[in-house]
């Protein structure tokens, strides 16, 4: 084959040696491809016989052996070189600078011992083209490059590079047309030397810390394409630096910080602006000036800007015809929706969520705005009804109104004329009658949220023709029927809430048969029967199960364990029996809620054993026996609450509570996004728990804050636990109404953040620690009903607040703001009681309280 010029080996397996006449016989080959394939070490040395190479690239190539690329030296002739996901050696971009007539390298995502370095400037005298991507390289790398007169094109994305920009090496590349050093750690300012480069044309500085001015980019005229999102750049919002780049198209400047001039440029900018994007923050006053002299934008991304008394920009549509996409979020724009006068033919993305817009959405908006495909005008104030013209936008995929005052019903029109909607978010306003109309044609239909209105009915038996539904939420309505049958053919079906309505009926065996079903909530539902064995089929996906304030009674099937399972929440049902093996093998669980039903036996050892679990809350139940041991297993723990049980025994001194925000940085990013990602964690989801004397349902950002334990209304008995270091970031403590004996620990004084504090109703004795005066957040504390002496705290803090119910119950208490003064002197036979310690004698007590009786 001595005239073949490409050959291309793909998933290739070879062992052994390579027979280098075979390779010899094809010198002629100009282009070789080697994709994700396996060959022996000498194959090195045998592409450095293919001298006539131009073309060579490599993929996925394991070689057997050390890599040594001196053997290409040879390759005089290579003018394109491309390396992805290999194995290099460090020193493999100072060995190519024999490649005489490279032109072009191309390295991704490649592994190396060490990093990528030089030992000194490229000898390359006719490369045109230098990236590497996502492969480490030597920090100083842009530093020693050196000049190297030809560079067209240089891309290092993603290569660890850190510190400021040289002054030496990088400025030296005068000639570069294209520059790409995002996704790196480079910080400071801009040097000065970007004035020379008055070829660049795409420049992309992204995902960097870069700060300050951009003052030194006015120099670049021949500017198209300028990225720069994503650093802590100060950029006017006005673009004046940039009035004189006539070539600029693009600028991408999202999250640096955006100000308005004091100084307003009346001059028109000569760039026209195909795509601008410079979503982040400040206030910047009216809409900058430079907007109104475009004409050919098609991209407009001004998300959380703040435009404080502007309207909505029509002239912005009117004055740019080819516009397709714009988005405004967060604006703080207000007043009425007003529309241009002309249709607009090409907009086909409209994003106007999060701000003050008023009145009605316009009537004609379906008319004027004819190719929307993505429309959401959600978390405004606009009242009135949907308009029935959004019916006649044949394109439209995606459509959110949701967190408005909408009245009335789905408009007929919509729901036959839309029929590519695939998105459909109506929550949260004031919507009612039917879900829809009787003419319906929205079987495209993916993702339907209608909660929070007044709809009333049954669960529309239209959407059974929707075979693409995978988030159906009809949640917080007036809806009244049983679980439709039709639903179990949703094969698709993820996320189903049916919380917060008046569905009644069981449980659907046929529920079991949804394999794709993640999360069921039907929460405070008029649900009954018991909870279908069937359910155990979903052990491998399910990942939030809510059905609690229902109806819900017999036992946990104790074969339903799901193994991605991170919400539970069963509670104020009539569940019974034993908590045996059902959640035994929910190693992500973090919420168990079963509180408030009817289940007996002992807390299983196996809890412990559930080692993501922050929020355990097995309250009013019949529980008894001790409280476990393993539970001190448990190291994300914030939230326990065992109280109004039948458990005994002592109260373990190894608990460990803490919160979000106190624990390792790996669990907060498992709670945050691995969590939320793959087992559906949310905050989002209640926990009720009481504190104050007061139960409070929890939700959103407090619940990662928030600690505390609750084991009142058990039989325990022994100490309180002296120790505290496990638990200093305490919220809540409450250990009422048990036979807790002995004092009230001093180390208590150690909790600064703790906010309740219930020891009533014990038979705890000593003095009050005096101590305790020093927790500045205390609003609620208790020692009522108990055994103990000598006189209350000093009134001073939040102490001061505390009245004569906190310290009721304790006969020999005194001090304000109890009635009994300590300045009386003590009877004698309680001065005879009295231990060293202060505490008192018990038989001495009973006596005293017999005779005080009498």
């Amino acid at each position: 084959m001595p005239s073949l010029k490409s050959l291309s080996l793909w998933n290739c397996g070879l062992n052994g040696t390579l027979a280098t006449q075979v390779w010899q016989n094809l010198t002629s080959l100009e282009e070789l491809s080697v994709e994700f394939s396996s060959f022996p070490s000498n194959f090195i040395q045998v592409i450095g016989i293919l001298t006539s190479l131009k073309r060579l690239e490599v993929s996925g190539w394991e070689v057997n052996g050390n890599l040594s690329m001196h053997a290409w030296q040879t390759l005089t002739s290579l003018e394109e070189l491309s390396v992805e996901f290999l194995s290099l050696p460090s020193n493999f971009i100072q060995d190519i600078g024999a490649m005489t007539s490279l032109k072009n390298l191309y390295v991704f995502d490649c592994e190396v011992n060490g990093n990528l370095s030089i030992n000194g400037p490229l000898h390359v005298k006719n490369l045109e083209s230098l990236s590497i991507d996502s492969t480490p390289l030597e920090s100083n790398f842009l530093q020693i490059i050196g000049a190297v007169p030809s560079l067209k094109s240089l891309s290092l994305s993603n290569c660890g590079l850190n510190g400021t920009l040289p002054t030496q090496g990088f400025c030296e590349l005068t000639h570069l047309r294209d520059v790409d050093i995002s996704y790196n750690n480079l910080k400071g300012n801009l040097s000065e030397c970007f004035s020379n480069f008055t070829s660049l044309e795409n420049l992309d500085l992204s995902s960097n810390q870069f700060s300050g001015n951009i003052f030194f980019l006015k120099s670049l005229t021949s500017l198209s394409t300028l990225t720069l999102s994503n650093n802590n750049f100060q950029i006017p919002s006005s673009l004046g630096p940039f009035f004189n780049l006539s070539k600029l198209k693009y600028v991408y400047a999202d999250n640096n910080s955006i100000y308005a001039e004091t100084e307003m440029h009346h001059l028109s900018p000569r760039f026209q602006l195909n795509s601008i994007s410079l979503s982040c923050c400040g206030d910047v006053g009216s809409f900058p000036q430079f907007l109104y002299h475009q004409h050919d934008l098609q991209f407009v991304d001004l998300s959380n800007i703040y435009f404080k008394g502007e309207q909505f920009p029509g002239w912005l549509l009117g004055n740019n015809k080819k516009l397709q996409s714009l988005i405004l979020i967060n604006n703080s724009l207000s007043g009425p929706f007003r529309l241009p006068f002309a249709s607009h033919l090409d907009l086909s993305g409209l994003d106007v969520s999060i701000n003050f817009f008023n009145g009605s959405i316009p009537t004609e908006i379906g008319a004027k705005l004819p190719s929307l495909t993505f429309l959401n005008m959600s978390k405004n104030s606009f009242g009135g009804s949907i308009p029935a013209s959004i019916g006649g936008i044949n394109s439209l995929q995606s459509l959110d109104l949701s967190n408005n005052q909408l009245s009335g019903g789905l408009p007929e029109h919509l729901a036959m004329g839309c029929s590519l909607l695939s998105v459909l978010i109506l929550s949260n306003n004031r919507l009612q009658g039917q879900i829809f109309p009787a003419n319906f044609s929205l079987t495209n239909l993916g993702e339907l949220q209608v909660d929070g209105n007044h709809f009333s009915g049954s669960i529309p038996d239209c959407l059974s023709n929707c075979s693409f539904l995978s988030i159906l939420d009809v949640s917080n309505n007036q809806l009244f029927d049983e679980i439709p049958r039709w639903m179990e053919n949703l094969s698709r079906l993820s996320r189903l809430d049916l919380s917060n309505n008046a569905i009644f009926g069981g449980i659907p065996k046929w529920m079991g048969n949804m394999s794709s079903l993640e999360e069921i909530i039907m929460a405070n539902n008029h649900l009954g029967g018991s909870i279908p064995v069937e359910f155990c089929q979903l052990n491998l996906k399910l990942k939030l199960l809510d059905l609690s304030a229902n109806d819900i009674s017999g036992s946990l099937p104790s074969c339903f364990s799901p193994l991605l399972i991170s919400q539970v929440h069963l509670s104020k049902n009539k569940l019974q029996g034993q908590l045996t093996n059902a959640f035994r093998n929910s190693n992500l669980l973090v919420t168990l809620d079963l509180s408030n039903n009817h289940l007996t036996g002992n807390i299983p050892n196996w809890i412990g054993k559930l080692s993501q679990l922050s929020y355990l809350l097995l309250n009013n139940n019949h529980f008894e026996g001790e409280i476990p041991i393993q539970l001190c297993k448990l190291g994300h723990l914030s939230l326990i609450d065992l109280s109004h049980n039948n458990l005994s025994g002592i109260i373990p001194s190894c608990l460990k509570i803490t919160t979000l925000n106190d624990v390792s940085q790996d669990y907060v990013h498992y709670v945050t996004t691995v969590a939320r990602v793959n087992t559906s964690f949310s905050t989002e989801e209640p926990i009720e728990f009481t504190t104050k004397n007061i139960s409070y349902s929890y939700k959103g950002k407090i619940l990662t804050i928030l600690s505390g334990i609750d084991f009142s209304c058990n039989k325990l008995t022994g100490e309180i636990p002296h120790k505290v270091e496990n638990f200093l970031k305490i919220f809540a403590l409450n250990l009422s109404h048990n036979s807790l004996t002995g004092p009230i620990p001093a180390a208590l004084s150690k909790l600064r953040q703790i906010e309740s504090l219930d020891l009533s109703y014990n038979n705890l004795s000593g003095k009050i620690p005096p101590q305790l005066v020093g927790l500045s957040f205390l609003s609620f504390f208790s020692v009522a009903y108990n055994n103990l002496s000598g006189s209350t705290p000093e009134r001073t803090a939040q102490f001061a607040t505390f009245e004569e119910s906190s310290y009721l119950g304790n006969l020999f208490l005194c001090g304000p703001p109890l009635q009994k003064s300590c300045s009386a002197t003590e009877p004698s036979l309680i001065q005879k009681a009295r231990e060293e310690d202060g505490s008192i004698d018990m038989d001495v007590f009973f006596e005293l309280l017999q005779i005080h009786h009498y």
